[in-house]
Protein backbone atom coordinates (compact mmCIF):
# COMPACT_ATOMS: atom_id res chain seq x y z
CA UNK A 1 0.00 0.00 0.00
CA UNK A 2 0.97 3.59 -0.63
CA UNK A 3 -0.21 6.50 1.52
CA UNK A 4 -3.69 7.64 0.52
CA UNK A 5 -4.74 11.29 0.27
CA UNK A 6 -8.49 11.82 0.59
CA UNK A 7 -10.87 14.80 0.32
CA UNK A 8 -14.02 14.66 2.45
CA UNK A 9 -16.63 17.05 1.05
CA UNK A 10 -18.98 18.30 3.79
CA UNK A 11 -21.61 20.51 2.21
CA UNK A 12 -25.19 21.73 2.26
CA UNK A 13 -27.35 20.41 -0.59
CA UNK A 14 -30.03 22.01 -2.75
CA UNK A 15 -33.29 20.16 -2.14
CA UNK A 16 -34.15 17.85 -5.05
CA UNK A 17 -32.17 19.95 -7.52
CA UNK A 18 -29.66 17.78 -9.36
CA UNK A 19 -28.36 20.51 -11.65
CA UNK A 20 -27.67 22.95 -8.81
CA UNK A 21 -25.94 20.31 -6.68
CA UNK A 22 -23.69 19.06 -9.46
CA UNK A 23 -22.68 22.61 -10.37
CA UNK A 24 -21.98 23.48 -6.71
CA UNK A 25 -19.97 20.29 -6.11
CA UNK A 26 -17.99 20.79 -9.29
CA UNK A 27 -16.83 24.16 -7.95
CA UNK A 28 -15.82 22.60 -4.64
CA UNK A 29 -13.91 19.81 -6.37
CA UNK A 30 -12.03 22.25 -8.58
CA UNK A 31 -11.09 24.33 -5.53
CA UNK A 32 -9.11 21.43 -4.03
CA UNK A 33 -5.49 22.25 -3.41
CA UNK A 34 -3.08 19.64 -4.76
CA UNK A 35 -3.57 16.09 -5.98
CA UNK A 36 -5.82 13.69 -4.07
CA UNK A 37 -6.51 10.01 -4.62
CA UNK A 38 -10.14 9.86 -3.47
CA UNK A 39 -12.97 12.41 -3.27
CA UNK A 40 -15.90 11.43 -1.02
CA UNK A 41 -19.33 13.08 -1.34
CA UNK A 42 -22.35 12.73 1.01
CA UNK A 43 -25.30 10.34 0.72
CA UNK A 44 -27.71 11.22 -2.13
CA UNK A 45 -25.54 14.20 -3.05
CA UNK A 46 -27.52 15.10 -6.23
CA UNK A 47 -30.89 15.42 -4.49
CA UNK A 48 -30.70 15.32 -0.70
CA UNK A 49 -32.15 12.40 1.29
CA UNK A 50 -35.49 12.10 -0.48
CA UNK A 51 -38.05 9.32 -0.82
CA UNK A 52 -39.44 10.72 -4.08
CA UNK A 53 -37.81 7.99 -6.12
CA UNK A 54 -40.12 8.13 -9.13
CA UNK A 55 -39.37 11.82 -9.58
CA UNK A 56 -35.65 11.77 -8.79
CA UNK A 57 -34.38 8.30 -9.71
CA UNK A 58 -32.12 7.93 -12.72
CA UNK A 59 -30.68 4.87 -14.49
CA UNK A 60 -27.04 3.90 -14.38
CA UNK A 61 -24.79 5.62 -16.92
CA UNK A 62 -27.08 8.64 -17.03
CA UNK A 63 -26.57 12.27 -15.86
CA UNK A 64 -24.92 11.75 -12.45
CA UNK A 65 -22.83 8.76 -13.51
CA UNK A 66 -21.47 10.70 -16.48
CA UNK A 67 -20.77 13.70 -14.24
CA UNK A 68 -18.84 11.49 -11.83
CA UNK A 69 -16.84 10.03 -14.73
CA UNK A 70 -16.02 13.54 -15.90
CA UNK A 71 -14.91 14.62 -12.41
CA UNK A 72 -12.80 11.49 -11.95
CA UNK A 73 -11.16 11.88 -15.35
CA UNK A 74 -10.35 15.55 -14.83
CA UNK A 75 -9.02 15.20 -11.26
CA UNK A 76 -7.32 11.80 -11.79
CA UNK A 77 -8.98 10.70 -8.54
CA UNK A 78 -11.68 8.20 -7.62
CA UNK A 79 -14.93 10.07 -6.91
CA UNK A 80 -17.66 8.45 -4.81
CA UNK A 81 -21.07 9.21 -3.29
CA UNK A 82 -24.60 7.79 -3.41
CA UNK A 83 -27.38 8.41 -5.93
CA UNK A 84 -31.04 7.35 -6.33
CA UNK A 85 -30.67 4.74 -9.06
CA UNK A 86 -33.50 3.04 -10.98
CA UNK A 87 -32.46 -0.50 -11.87
CA UNK A 88 -35.24 -2.34 -13.69
CA UNK A 89 -38.36 -1.88 -11.57
CA UNK A 90 -36.39 -1.26 -8.37
CA UNK A 91 -34.82 1.84 -6.86
CA UNK A 92 -31.57 1.72 -4.87
CA UNK A 93 -29.66 4.10 -2.65
CA UNK A 94 -26.55 3.24 -4.63
CA UNK A 95 -23.01 4.30 -3.80
CA UNK A 96 -21.08 4.78 -7.04
CA UNK A 97 -17.29 4.34 -7.07
CA UNK A 98 -15.93 5.94 -10.24
CA UNK A 99 -12.31 5.64 -11.33
CA UNK A 100 -10.38 8.09 -13.53
CA UNK A 101 -10.52 5.61 -16.44
CA UNK A 102 -14.33 5.71 -16.28
CA UNK A 103 -14.85 2.30 -14.67
CA UNK A 104 -17.89 2.30 -12.36
CA UNK A 105 -18.39 -0.02 -9.38
CA UNK A 106 -21.18 0.23 -6.84
CA UNK A 107 -22.56 -0.77 -3.47
CA UNK A 108 -26.29 -0.76 -2.66
CA UNK A 109 -27.19 0.40 0.84
CA UNK A 110 -28.00 -2.63 2.97
CA UNK A 111 -29.77 -1.13 5.99
CA UNK A 112 -32.70 1.04 4.95
CA UNK A 113 -33.77 3.70 7.45
CA UNK A 114 -37.26 2.62 8.48
CA UNK A 115 -37.85 5.77 10.54
CA UNK A 116 -38.03 7.61 7.20
CA UNK A 117 -39.85 4.73 5.42
CA UNK A 118 -36.80 4.17 3.23
CA UNK A 119 -37.60 0.44 3.01
CA UNK A 120 -40.93 1.26 1.34
CA UNK A 121 -39.27 3.19 -1.47
CA UNK A 122 -35.91 1.50 -1.98
CA UNK A 123 -34.77 -2.09 -2.41
CA UNK A 124 -32.21 -3.41 0.06
CA UNK A 125 -28.69 -4.22 -1.04
CA UNK A 126 -27.74 -7.85 -0.50
CA UNK A 127 -23.99 -7.90 -1.12
CA UNK A 128 -21.07 -6.39 0.73
CA UNK A 129 -18.51 -4.87 -1.63
CA UNK A 130 -14.79 -4.15 -1.40
CA UNK A 131 -12.99 -1.67 -3.63
CA UNK A 132 -9.26 -1.26 -4.18
CA UNK A 133 -7.10 1.83 -4.59
CA UNK A 134 -3.27 2.09 -4.49
CA UNK A 135 -3.05 -1.28 -2.73
CA UNK A 136 -5.72 -0.40 -0.15
CA UNK A 137 -8.75 -2.63 0.36
CA UNK A 138 -11.73 -0.35 1.03
CA UNK A 139 -15.18 -1.08 2.46
CA UNK A 140 -17.99 1.29 1.37
CA UNK A 141 -21.00 1.81 3.65
CA UNK A 142 -24.00 4.18 3.65
CA UNK A 143 -25.39 6.04 6.68
CA UNK A 144 -27.66 3.68 8.70
CA UNK A 145 -25.21 0.82 7.95
CA UNK A 146 -23.04 2.40 10.66
CA UNK A 147 -25.34 1.10 13.41
CA UNK A 148 -24.84 -2.57 12.44
CA UNK A 149 -21.30 -3.73 13.24
CA UNK A 150 -21.69 -7.28 11.94
CA UNK A 151 -22.12 -5.95 8.40
CA UNK A 152 -18.74 -4.21 8.60
CA UNK A 153 -16.83 -6.80 10.67
CA UNK A 154 -13.27 -6.92 9.39
CA UNK A 155 -12.47 -10.61 9.20
CA UNK A 156 -12.69 -13.10 6.38
CA UNK A 157 -14.76 -16.15 7.24
CA UNK A 158 -12.89 -18.29 4.74
CA UNK A 159 -9.24 -17.76 5.65
CA UNK A 160 -9.21 -15.73 8.85
CA UNK A 161 -7.36 -12.77 7.31
CA UNK A 162 -8.36 -9.12 7.60
CA UNK A 163 -10.41 -8.13 4.58
CA UNK A 164 -9.98 -4.38 4.41
CA UNK A 165 -7.82 -1.44 5.52
CA UNK A 166 -10.27 1.47 5.29
CA UNK A 167 -14.02 1.77 5.86
CA UNK A 168 -15.92 4.88 4.85
CA UNK A 169 -19.48 5.94 5.59
CA UNK A 170 -21.38 8.53 3.57
CA UNK A 171 -24.47 9.92 5.24
CA UNK A 172 -27.42 12.21 5.73
CA UNK A 173 -27.22 11.81 9.50
CA UNK A 174 -29.47 14.24 11.42
CA UNK A 175 -28.01 16.65 13.97
CA UNK A 176 -30.33 15.22 16.64
CA UNK A 177 -28.23 12.04 16.68
CA UNK A 178 -24.75 13.36 15.93
CA UNK A 179 -23.31 11.99 19.20
CA UNK A 180 -24.12 8.45 18.04
CA UNK A 181 -22.45 9.16 14.69
CA UNK A 182 -19.25 10.34 16.41
CA UNK A 183 -19.07 7.36 18.79
CA UNK A 184 -19.86 4.71 16.21
CA UNK A 185 -17.30 5.94 13.67
CA UNK A 186 -14.60 5.62 16.32
CA UNK A 187 -15.92 2.23 17.42
CA UNK A 188 -15.81 0.86 13.86
CA UNK A 189 -12.17 1.99 13.58
CA UNK A 190 -11.09 0.41 16.87
CA UNK A 191 -12.94 -2.91 16.56
CA UNK A 192 -11.85 -3.44 12.96
CA UNK A 193 -8.23 -2.21 13.27
CA UNK A 194 -8.68 0.07 10.29
CA UNK A 195 -8.98 3.71 9.30
CA UNK A 196 -12.56 4.98 9.27
CA UNK A 197 -13.99 8.00 7.45
CA UNK A 198 -17.42 9.60 7.78
CA UNK A 199 -18.82 12.19 5.37
CA UNK A 200 -22.08 13.86 6.37
CA UNK A 201 -23.95 16.89 5.02
CA UNK A 202 -24.83 20.16 6.76
CA UNK A 203 -27.80 22.53 6.49
CA UNK A 204 -31.52 21.76 6.49
CA UNK A 205 -33.37 19.63 3.96
CA UNK A 206 -36.81 20.10 2.41
CA UNK A 207 -38.41 18.14 5.24
CA UNK A 208 -37.06 20.56 7.84
CA UNK A 209 -34.44 18.10 9.15
CA UNK A 210 -31.18 19.72 10.30
CA UNK A 211 -27.72 18.24 9.72
CA UNK A 212 -24.60 19.26 11.63
CA UNK A 213 -21.88 17.57 9.60
CA UNK A 214 -19.38 16.04 12.00
CA UNK A 215 -17.48 14.59 9.06
CA UNK A 216 -14.21 13.13 10.20
CA UNK A 217 -11.33 10.71 9.83
CA UNK A 218 -10.21 8.29 12.55
CA UNK A 219 -7.19 6.05 12.84
CA UNK A 220 -7.05 2.39 13.91
CA UNK A 221 -6.83 3.41 17.59
CA UNK A 222 -9.91 5.64 17.34
CA UNK A 223 -7.80 8.80 17.29
CA UNK A 224 -9.22 11.83 15.48
CA UNK A 225 -7.20 12.79 12.40
CA UNK A 226 -9.64 15.38 11.02
CA UNK A 227 -13.04 16.71 12.06
CA UNK A 228 -15.48 19.39 10.93
CA UNK A 229 -18.63 20.46 12.72
CA UNK A 230 -21.43 22.55 11.24
CA UNK A 231 -19.82 24.48 8.38
CA UNK A 232 -19.33 23.68 4.73
CA UNK A 233 -15.77 22.46 4.44
CA UNK A 234 -13.53 20.09 2.50
CA UNK A 235 -11.30 18.09 4.84
CA UNK A 236 -8.03 16.77 3.46
CA UNK A 237 -6.48 13.79 5.20
CA UNK A 238 -3.56 11.48 4.39
CA UNK A 239 -3.71 7.88 5.58
CA UNK A 240 -0.37 6.34 6.59
CA UNK A 241 -0.14 2.79 5.24
CA UNK A 242 3.00 1.81 7.14
CA UNK A 243 1.57 2.93 10.48
CA UNK A 244 -1.46 0.70 9.97
CA UNK A 245 0.64 -2.34 9.08
CA UNK A 246 2.93 -1.82 12.09
CA UNK A 247 0.01 -1.51 14.49
CA UNK A 248 -1.68 -4.65 13.20
CA UNK A 249 1.56 -6.57 13.64
CA UNK A 250 2.09 -5.23 17.16
CA UNK A 251 -1.53 -5.61 18.30
CA UNK A 252 -3.13 -8.48 16.31
CA UNK A 253 -6.46 -8.52 18.15
CA UNK A 254 -8.16 -9.57 14.92
CA UNK A 255 -6.65 -13.05 15.33
CA UNK A 256 -8.90 -13.64 18.36
CA UNK A 257 -12.12 -12.49 16.69
CA UNK A 258 -15.18 -14.75 16.76
CA UNK A 259 -16.00 -16.56 13.53
CA UNK A 260 -19.44 -16.11 12.01
CA UNK A 261 -21.32 -16.10 8.74
CA UNK A 262 -23.77 -13.51 7.41
CA UNK A 263 -26.87 -15.16 6.00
Amino acid sequence: MENLKIALVQTDLYWQDRGANLAMLEEKIWSLQGKVDLIVLPEMFPTGFSMEVEKLGEPMNFTTTKWLQQMASQTKAVVTGSVIIKDGKDFYNRLLWVRPDGEVSYYDKRHLFRMADEEHHFSMGTKRELFSLKGWRILPQVCYDLRFPVWSRNISNSNGQMEYDLAFYIASWPAARDSAWDVLLKARAVENLCYTLGVNRVGEDGNGIAYSGHSGAYDFKGGTMAFSSEKEEVLLVTLDAEALVRYREKFPAWMDADRFEIK
